[in-house]
């Protein structure tokens, strides 16, 4: 397994870490899938298109329409309500199982991994796995 290091600046950022996949998977040329993994209960991992930024931003201010901050949420923590991250996490989920053929991760030509944060700014980390 390795690990990705991803700083975020904002309360709610999609970071493309397509490129931070490759360089994890280094020369790896065994297996046929890549699994990339987010630790966090308030972040997400997903894939879309990477070659306009503004799909990113338009993904960001979707998810924070569909589920508003200010609710009544139950779930408060250290005098912060992050609920709503929580939720935008669930929606988008912890993992994506990309194949690889010949190493290499088989994307479609818009294709890129996005990193989802949504009780930021934090540190992160994303682990990926090669699967035989």
């Amino acid at each position: 397994m390795r690990e990705i290091a991803v700083k975020t600046e904002r309360k709610t950022q999609l970071i493309d870490i397509t490129e931070g996949v490759r360089r994890a998977l280094g020369n790896e040329v065994g297996g046929s899938a890549v699994l990339v993994f987010v630790p966090h209960t308030t972040a997400g991992v997903t894939i879309n298109e990477h070659a306009d930024p503004n799909v990113a931003r338009d993904l960001e201010m979707s998810l924070e329409r569909i589920v508003e901050d200010g609710w009544p949420f139950k779930h408060w923590e250290a005098g912060d309500e992050n609920a709503p991250s929580h939720i935008r996490a669930t929606l988008i989920g912890p993992q994506v199982l990309v194949p690889l053929d010949g190493g290499r991760l088989a994307l479609g030509t818009w294709q890129g991994i996005f990193f989802c944060e949504f009780d930021g700014p934090r540190s992160r980390k994303v682990f990926v796995s090669v699967l035989d």
